[in-house]
């Protein structure tokens, strides 16, 4: 399997970090070298959120993530600042509902899913979140989606569980 270098970002509060621990939490529960890097500025909720997250069968020299793979973005200036940053050849995912803007670059892969949309059927705006993440892992193959949803019922709360599994699999089928 190839190395992902993954940037999620968005603002504060829109489980960005979350996203990317579930995903770092399954690489290494089949042991893959893994690193998970937030970043987020002193607002927290509201203010911006990003981390790296890089997957890969090799050891991981750092854990900083300079021209991702895979970017999923869930607000527009996350997506002003890493746009140009995306590998040529390279997948974004992004949340349709909120960011509305054009996508500049004709070399990447771009997949718009209404993710507040999806999650508010399910029940909860808060699983956007995971509706993108289920995009990702369906399309990049980084993981096997039965992986992450034992990494979620290993290192999520369980409560959340069942919601979250479908919030994935609505999001992998968006990819399909």
């Amino acid at each position: 399997m190839a190395a992902q270098d993954i940037i999620f970002a968005g603002f504060g509060g829109q489980g960005i970090l979350s996203m990317g621990k579930f995903l770092a939490y399954a690489g290494m529960d089949i042991n893959m070298n893994v690193s998970w890097l937030p970043s987020y500025g002193p607002e927290m909720r509201g203010g911006t959120a990003n981390c790296s997250v890089i997957l890969s069968d090799d050891p991981v020299g750092s854990p900083i993530v300079v021209n991702p793979t895979s970017l999923v973005v869930m607000n527009r200036p996350s997506l002003d600042k890493f746009e140009k940053d995306l590998e040529p050849g390279g997948l974004l995912i992004l949340d349709s509902d909120l960011i509305e803007r054009q996508i500049e670059r004709t070399d990447i892969d771009v997949i718009r899913i209404p993710a507040q949309t999806e999650a508010d059927k399910i029940g909860s705006k808060q699983i956007a979140n995971m509706v993108l993440l289920g995009a990702l892992v369906a399309k990049t193959q980084i993981v096997s989606m039965e992986v992450l949803l034992q990494s979620l019922k290993d290192h999520g709360k369980e409560k959340f569980y069942e919601v979250n599994k479908k919030a994935l699999e609505i999001g992998a089928s968006y990819v399909k």
